[in-house]
């Protein structure tokens, strides 16, 4: 961390980022969700530190920050957006009437699936079924984690590795808003889902570890 004040000796903002400011911390926006409806902490980054702490002085976690490769680039705002994507959290006793509804719908161009800790879901056959089912409909399938706190890993359990080797991608420590909005994002710019899921997994802005 780094005492200094808000623009560098450029005259540069010194974090050139979508933030959130609460609570004394500044958190980088795409890795950030609403922990609590009460208290003043109400927001947490999991998986990525803040990159500004205020107190008497502000404190800049200088090496987490991303630093644009022009400053004098113009800003480009997309309104182009593709927001056929559904969720499904993965839970105990769920049917494959609903997984097959929000999975497979015709209107579904993408699923996040929300699943249990490091990328594990259910091992029934019902379940790979579908998986296998949307994913030769062409659908983009994305792992999310549950947990607030740690990254997916499809190779440390057999229905991960299954899930994996059906087309489901990882999404590594991404936040499902992040996930959303990406998604989003890419399915805006291109109707090729071949190139939506190549960019899913790429560290486009700060939004995954990698």
């Amino acid at each position: 961390m780094e005492i200094a004040a808000a623009r560098d000796h450029e005259g540069h903002a010194r974090v050139p980022e979508v933030c959130i400011f609460f609570d004394s911390r500044l958190l980088r926006g795409n890795r950030s969700t609403k922990y609590s409806a009460e208290a003043f902490n109400a927001f947490a980054s999991p998986n990525c530190p803040p990159l500004a702490e205020a107190g008497i002085q502000i404190r800049y976690n200088t090496e987490l920050i991303r630093k644009p490769v022009y400053w004098d680039a113009q800003l480009r705002v997309q309104t182009h957006l593709d927001t056929r994507v559904s969720i499904l959290k993965v839970h105990p006793g769920m049917t494959p009437q609903v997984m097959r509804s929000v999975v497979s719908d015709p209107l579904t161009r993408a699923c996040i699936l929300e699943t249990y800790g490091s990328g594990n879901a259910p091992s029934r056959d019902w379940f790979l079924d579908i998986v296998r089912e949307a994913g030769e409909m062409g659908k983009i399938l994305l792992n999310v984690t549950q947990c607030k706190s740690g990254t997916v890993n499809m190779d440390l359990y057999a229905t991960g590795a299954m899930l994996k080797r059906a087309g489901v991608l990882s999404g590594s420590d991404i936040t499902t808003e992040a996930a959303l909005g990406k998604l989003f994002s890419l399915m805006g710019r291109n109707e090729q889902n071949q190139w939506v899921k190549t960019m899913l997994e790429k560290n486009l802005c700060g939004e995954i570890t990698k």
